[in-house]
């Protein structure tokens, strides 16, 4: 006996059901498309920490200073050279730019300089330079408020004259040997450890000038967990951590400008711009860990 043909009303109901399925599924697709993003996001998993890193090796030496003593080459004490392989006296922002870099991640083409490191006389250059960029020694809320350094900014921190300790703000430490106590001088490492350096650059910029005459007023350290009224632009603290294989006798070593103490650092700011300004909205003011590719994680 045949099937009796499906009634109208049943009709309409199949066909009500297929559309509601088949919007479903679209649906389906969107929410997937439109929050792969946010799940790709970091969640409770990720590190809270803000910070991204530029690991960058020697590139060169130099007795020349861009910053301090732009377009006099030999003028200044020995300089070593990171990031940007193209710097000396001379060197402008378009240079940088267009140069190659020796920083992890390669769209880091910003040139880093200390005064070389000597043992016995003899120069020793770092194993690895690590500039970590850094939302800390601030409220959370400044923190949040975190602007990109503009490009072509130019600082100096440290004093490449200090007479003592006291005018330091340079630190020195062993790698792998905590109990050393760090010091603003050269430490005594132990056999099968590294001599560390330590230096933190202000983050309080005055929202103006790329450079200033002492090429170091132009920005200025958190005063109670806060930038100062005087510069009220919070940019990421800049730590340079340089690790030297050298160990032992602290008075065998010396710095091109001095003691332990006159340890000081340059830089020369050619991030690309939106690259650094992901990294900021991305890692610094969510207060996530991110690695060399400004991704968390």
């Amino acid at each position: 006996m045949d099937s009796a043909a499906p009634h109208p009303a049943g009709r309409s109901r199949l066909r009500l059901a297929t559309a509601i399925g088949a919007l479903l599924v679209l649906l389906g697709s969107y929410v997937v498309a439109t929050t792969a993003p946010a799940d790709a996001a970091p969640g409770v998993n990720a590190i809270r920490v803000a910070e991204f890193p530029a690991d960058c090796t020697y590139s060169h030496r130099l007795p020349d200073d861009p910053i301090v003593f732009p377009g006099l080459p030999g003028a200044s004490h020995m300089h070593s050279f990171f990031g940007s392989t193209v710097t000396n006296a001379h060197t402008t922002l378009p240079d940088l730019v267009r140069s190659s870099t020796t920083c992890n991640p390669r769209v880091d083409v910003s040139s880093y300089w200390v005064p070389t490191l000597y043992r016995d006389n003899v120069p020793v250059e770092p194993t690895i330079a690590t500039f970590y960029y850094l939302g800390e020694g601030v409220r959370s809320d400044v923190v949040a408020q975190t602007q990109p350094f503009p490009q072509g900014l130019r600082l100096v921190a440290g004093n490449a004259r200090a007479a003592g300790p006291g005018d330091s703000i340079a630190r020195w430490s062993c790698l792998h040997a905590g109990h050393v106590p760090p010091s603003k001088d050269f430490v005594n490492c132990p056999a099968g450890t590294m001599l560390e350096s330590y230096l933190d650059f202000p983050q309080c910029w005055n929202g103006r000038d790329l450079d200033s005459p002492d090429h170091q007023s132009h920005l200025a350290y958190p005063v109670n967990q806060a930038c100062p009224a005087s510069h009220p632009v919070h940019v990421p603290k800049l730590r340079q951590v340089l690790r030297y294989p050298v160990n032992g006798d602290p008075s065998r070593l010396r710095l091109a400008s001095g003691r332990g103490y006159t340890m000081h650092g340059d830089f020369f700011n050619a991030w690309p711009v939106e690259e650094l300004a992901r990294r900021v909205r991305d890692c610094i003011r969510p207060v996530i860990k991110c690695g060399h590719d400004g991704r968390p994680l």
